[in-house]
């Protein structure tokens, strides 16, 4: 195991994705095992130091970004334990980067569906935000792909997971880490907002799963060791398409239905549909880009036609016998909707997609490179809200937008209701006002029965906004978990709610 100290060798994991300035800490420990972090643990926790987790920090939220204390990093618990193709699972431990986990599971033929946009994240990261992606639409986010979970407690008890095994009652879980140490919490009495992807605050639920706490927990109950993780057989082919609308309600209309019948054909799969290629309309992702994004990656892609408003990626698994007809289905809908078939782009093969997939992930490195050039932040948002809100918050969006004279661009994850606006301030005065605006659409979210965060978690960027959605009585219920794992609050300081609430 390395130990670190010096201000040049902790220079790298005083910041992550987020670019919150202020980050310091006294010790940097590079273990290799488990064990090494319990025996960690054991020590700092006697000693109530606070201790901050670092993955790939490619979190947004400022998450891994250490206020004093020491830091852990994970970048040496990189193995792939096993892949088992006859039992559709992995073992992984949490430093194992994304990208390479998946590259390594489609060299055996099989398919782990989670995508987020960051691919050099780590596995232990993904889980501890439950982060999802575009693909999320069919398949939800890393949760629904969690089997098992090695922990590292704060006092250095190692805690195993396995779900199915042991279930809340009574608001109640009761838990026991192998050294045999009981433990039991109290869960958060607040409901889940109505939407498909939600990543703010703790898991709650009447009956929920243990496993499901520690899913989304952003390193504030425990340290992720290792994962257990559900595999999918690799599809046989993908049909894709980028579509192009000249007329936005036409696009509004046509995501409307793409998503209506993908829902429709689930519902009529007896088994997990996860495991099937349908013969219907059953989309894995849709993406949106409004006309300003056009005109961003139309520096990297000129041939985005000028005349478009806005766009939709779209991907469906399909195989020999289900190709034709669903090119067909997909055609006439597009059809319907006034679709610029002519200068639309569809493939089913491989290469082709991964340039769509590239045309995907082009938006946001424009976007950081024009904001570079202004000097300033971006704003982004990270909201999703229920089905039949969707409409009236997009159209809030657009229209405080506007108004406001910011630059900006709305694009992301339309098949969930999630869009991320990002705003891009070119002075500072700008910047007050983006913040500002960003104040607005939080409210309206939750006036909405939306979600504050969808995907990008809570960290210590957003727990102010997080008491705007849940309130102090709610904030006190997520204190009492974590005291209950983490009595001396040491573990992510910071991240979620203020360490205030654990001091009463």
């Amino acid at each position: 195991m390395q130990v670190k100290t010096h201000a040049d060798e902790l220079q790298n994991y005083l910041t992550d994705a987020s670019n919150m300035p202020g980050g310091f800490a006294d010790k940097l420990f590079i273990p290799e095992t488990s064990e090494e972090i319990a025996g960690i643990l054991k020590e700092v926790n006697e000693q109530k130091i606070p201790v901050t987790i670092s993955g790939a920090r490619t979190g947004t939220v400022g998450g891994a970004i250490p206020f004093g204390g020491f830091v852990i990093s994970l970048e040496k618990l990189n193995k792939i334990k096993e892949i088992n193709k006859d039992g559709l699972f992995a073992v992984v431990e949490s430093g194992v980067i994304l990208n390479d986990f998946q590259k390594a599971v489609e060299a055996e033929n099989l398919f782990y569906p989670p995508d987020p946009t960051e691919w050099s994240c780590q596995i232990g990261g993904t889980v501890a935000t439950n982060a999802s992606g575009a693909r999320s639409f069919k398949y939800g986010a890393t949760r629904e792909f969690v089997e098992e979970l090695e922990i590292v407690l704060a006092n250095g008890e190692i805690l195993n997971l396995q779900r199915g095994e042991v279930f809340s009652e009574n608001g109640f879980l009761e838990l026991e880490t192998v050294g045999g140490a009981k433990i039991r919490a109290k869960l958060p009495t607040y409901r889940q907002p109505e939407t498909r992807k939600n990543t703010s605050g703790y898991f709650s639920g009447d009956k929920i799963d243990a496993i499901d706490l520690f899913i989304g927990s952003e390193g504030t109950l425990g340290i992720i060791t290792k994962v257990k993780l559900k595999l999918l057989p690799k599809p046989e082919s993908f049909f894709s398409g980028i579509i192009f609308f000249e007329n936005e309600t036409d696009l509004l209309n046509f995501v409307r239905e793409a998503r209506d019948v993908s829902f429709e054909t689930r519902q009529k799969v007896v088994s997990n549909f996860k495991f099937q290629i349908s013969n219907s309309i059953d989309a894995s992702l849709i993406e949106y880009f409004d006309e300003k994004a056009l005109k961003f990656i139309s520096e990297k892609f000129p041939e985005v036609p000028e005349t478009a408003k806005g766009a939709i990626f779209f991907e469906q698994e399909t195989n020999a016998e289900t190709e034709d007809s669903l090119l067909e289905q997909w055609n006439s809908l597009l059809e319907k909707n006034n679709a610029d078939l002519e200068q639309s782009w569809f493939t089913t093969t491989e290469q082709d997609r991964e340039k769509m997939r590239a045309f995907r992930h082009a938006l946001p490195v424009s976007v950081n490179e024009r904001i570079v050039r202004y000097k300033q932040k971006k704003v982004g948002t990270d909201m999703a809200v229920p089905d039949d809100k969707f409409a009236s918050f997009l159209k809030f969006y657009k229209e405080k937008l506007d108004a406001s004279g910011l630059d900006y661009v709305i694009f992301g994850h339309i098949g969930d209701n999630h869009l991320h606006a990002n705003l891009l301030p070119k002075t500072d005065e700008e910047a007050v006002k983006a913040k500002h605006l960003y104040g607005r659409f939080i409210a309206q979210s939750i006036m909405l029965g939306g979600t504050i965060s969808a995907e990008h978690g809570i960290g210590k960027h957003k727990s102010k906004y997080l008491y705007v959605q849940y309130g102090e009585r709610f904030l006190n219920e997520m204190a009492e978990i974590k005291r209950a794992f983490d009595p001396p609050g040491i573990l992510g300081r910071g991240n979620m709610f203020d360490a205030k609430f654990l001091n009463q």
